[in-house]
């Protein structure tokens, strides 16, 4: 039976404007179990891409908790919690934001490095993610001689290259056509049943969406549930 991931407590997220105050997150309570697959869909400005940074812990809530397998993660001092985002959580985004002056191996590769992972160790490592990927015989490309999909999988490849137990992802087929989507649809999808990874992602695509195992439709920054924000 599996065990609680994430579970996410009245949280909220709020944004200053000048004199005024945006509020983005309005109480969100969610449990992520490991091996969930979720969509997380909803019109743009629902705060959907919010919610997915404060649980990737790159932006802090303004109130709620963040508990990852028991633990506050917004408890943590700064260090700690690069270290634990570093290990635990993978990111995939719209925009691949690779390091054009390194090839596509080194970019898998920067963030084992990153963690003090052996040059050869995270070279091995790296190497196998872009052969699992389809990418093989482009390790030694540079981002600007790749398409747009296979920057992506090279993305893709860099985000799991620790292993990470929950991986994020922001419109990861947003700036792709809809064939090579497709193919990063099915790669997302055939990772998460290889590795058993939490999968979470932000998505207008109702055909990515209807492929997860759970759809959570954000509301002015509220889940809607039965049909009620």
């Amino acid at each position: 039976m599996s065990s609680c991931l994430l579970e996410i407590r009245d949280l909220r997220k709020s944004f200053r404007t000048g004199v005024s105050q945006v509020n983005v997150l309005n109480g969100i309570n969610l449990l992520v179990m490991e091996g969930d697959t979720i969509a997380l869909v909803g019109a743009s400005g629902a705060g959907k891409s919010t919610l997915l940074h404060v649980i990737g812990t790159l932006d802090r809530p303004t109130s709620g908790s963040v508990f990852f397998q028991g633990r506050d993660v917004f408890s943590l001092n700064e260090g700690a919690l690069a270290t634990f985002r570093n290990r635990s959580i993978g990111f995939v985004f719209q925009f691949h934001h690779l390091l054009p002056e390194f090839t596509a191996l080194e970019n898998v590769m920067m963030p084992a490095l990153i963690s003090g992972m052996a040059k050869d160790e995270a070279r091995k490592a790296a190497d196998a993610l872009l052969a699992d990927v389809g990418l093989k015989h482009r390790l030694d490309h540079k981002p600007g001689e790749l398409s747009g999909g296979e920057q992506q999988r090279v993305a893709i490849a860099r985000a799991l290259v620790l292993s990470p137990a929950m991986l994020l992802a922001d419109e990861p087929t947003g700036n792709l056509d809809r064939q090579t989507s497709e193919e990063v649809h099915e790669l997302l999808a055939g990772i998460q049943r290889k590795t058993g990874l939490t999968l979470i992602i932000v998505t207008h695509n109702e055909l990515l969406a209807a492929r997860m195992g759970k759809t959570i439709r954000l509301v002015d920054g509220r889940i809607q549930e039965n049909g009620n924000p």
